[in-house]
């Protein structure tokens, strides 16, 4: 599997050759579900929450007589029929945490590279380092590769490189990634993977690998 080889500047240097086992593997859609699911199933914060007719203010005191007044029968203002009554069946808060095993992680994230390298969606920078936080550096650098306006995510090492974060952190749909930190759900939520230095392609090889 090849993909494009770019300098900082944005221009295409040549091709540089992807590892098979990690761009070039079986896309297993069954897993790759399962693992995105389980990975926004992890981000929700599970607040929700609304109150029981226990917890309303009201009740104790009978509206009105059971019988004689023409109107329907009512023990309570709290029931859930009545206006600012409890919520039955509501929401109360609870964790929708999943545990991800490691295998499947690892097969998820195969699954997403390969099916964007399919796509011909994986770029490679050679080496991409800024001695200032300049957001132009990085907009430029995107425009430069066609790639302004889309959804990109820039895969950086866990190492240095701090200012060429703080140069692309406020540009819109651009997500920016430590490469020990990207999963499933990161690849498949951008368009178009850019890896930021050479390097990167071996570690992300050796990361799966183990």
């Amino acid at each position: 599997m090849m993909a494009k080889l770019y300098q900082q500047n944005g221009t295409v240097k040549g091709d540089i050759s992807l590892p098979d086992s990690v761009f070039a593997a079986e896309v297993n859609e069954h897993v790759l579900h399962q693992v995105i699911k389980s990975y926004q199933a992890n981000q929700r914060q599970g607040t929700a929450k609304t109150k029981s007719r226990a917890e309303v203010s009201g009740g104790g005191k009978k509206p009105w007589r059971q019988k004689g007044t023409g109107r329907a029968r009512a023990g309570s203002n709290t029931s859930p029929v009545w206006a600012r009554g409890g919520k039955a069946f509501g929401p109360v808060p609870r964790d929708y945490y999943t545990v991800i095993p490691r295998k499947l992680k690892k097969l998820a994230l195969v699954s997403a590279l390969s099916s964007r390298a399919k796509d011909e969606r994986i770029l490679v920078v050679d080496a991409l380092s800024f001695d200032e936080p300049k957001t132009q550096l990085i907009a430029a650098m995107l425009e430069a590769m066609n790639l302004a306006g889309k959804k990109n995510l820039l895969i950086l090492d866990n190492d240095g490189v701090k200012n060429v974060y703080l140069s692309g952190r406020n540009i819109r749909d651009l997500d920016i990634r430590p490469v020990a930190e990207i999963n499933a759900l990161d690849v498949i939520g951008s368009e178009n993977i850019i890896f930021g230095g050479e390097g990167l392609i071996t570690k992300v090889e050796e990361a799966v690998a183990k």
